[in-house]
């Protein structure tokens, strides 16, 4: 089994001021690129899966006190990438994408009821800050047992999983310490990346959540030690890379970036350079 990473306790900014710093300095590899439209087919037809098994998963059907609320509050959540990169690289390893539908459904609700538990409506008037949500709102004991609910339905999905034989329940009982780590009180910190200068920080539990999802969907497929951890590294990075990609500090925050990007594509040097192309459109932003 996969151990998980050493955690220590060191804030973001720690992080950039440690890579600037840095003298591991090498030239940036070129990024692979491929056309964009066959990447985004990729990971549409990726979403567009979690979406159907979740929806199997989540009918609105009686009680509908509480069908309804969790059908909607799970669909009605902001998408993360952390699903997509649990299948994608699933399929990086060499594993088929069945394998981690159930991992990657679960991985949706944990940040659905993430979500739900971040913008429980306290009140009749709207929350400062709280982006507006569509559909109807249910009150916020509804929501807060809702999404309470969601996080053991998700374990639910993953424990009933097709084709559990000896080897796959091993990888789901593995894949079940993962996320509950990734959740719990080891999610949002960070590790050291063993390169005596560079270290992954969490940007609260989103980046935790995009590397579990990436170790994940390796152990699902039968992914190698090595392999696992060169993903879970891969899938922080990339979250890192989108969320910094979303702020304004000019040139020294593009270097970051490229940096981080370069450092992720060195996770993915191991692997087929095919499947490579479609894991890397997250990277390419």
């Amino acid at each position: 089994m996969a151990s998980a990473f050493p955690t220590h306790h060191i804030i973001g900014q720690n992080f950039i001021s440690t890579l600037h710093r840095s003298n591991h300095r090498r030239p940036l590899g070129g990024p692979i690129r491929v056309a964009m439209d066959q990447k985004s087919s990729y990971w549409a037809s990726i979403n567009d899966d979690i979406e159907v098994h979740l929806r199997r998963a989540i009918p609105l059907r009686e009680p509908f006190s509480v069908f309804e609320p969790m059908h909607h509050l799970t669909f009605s959540a902001p998408e993360t990438a952390a699903p997509a990169l649990c299948i994608a690289a699933c399929e990086l390893v060499g594993g088929h994408r069945h394998q981690a539908i159930a991992a990657a459904s679960a991985l949706r609700l944990m940040h659905a009821a993430s979500y739900v538990h971040k913008h429980i409506p306290l009140t009749d008037q709207p929350r400062p800050n709280s982006p507006p949500r569509p559909g109807p709102t249910f009150g916020p004991n509804i929501e807060l047992l809702t999404g309470d609910g969601m996080i053991p339905f998700g374990f639910e999905l993953l424990a009933k999983s097709d084709a559990l034989d000896d080897a796959h329940s091993g990888r789901i009982l593995q894949v079940i310490i993962e996320i509950t780590r990734a959740i719990g009180s080891q999610g949002g910190q960070c590790t050291d990346m063993g390169n005596g200068s560079t270290r992954m920080v969490g940007e609260g539990k989103g980046g935790e959540l995009h590397a579990c999802g990436a170790a994940c969907g390796a152990i699902l497929g039968g992914g190698s030690e090595e392999e696992i951890e060169k993903l879970r590294k891969y899938g922080f990075y990339a979250a890192t890379i989108q969320k910094m990609s979303k702020m304004k500090e000019g040139k020294k925050n593009r270097e970051v970036i490229e940096e981080m990007r370069r450092l992720a594509f060195k996770e993915l040097e191991h692997f087929d350079g095919e499947k490579v192309e479609a894991i890397s459109i997250f990277v390419n932003v």
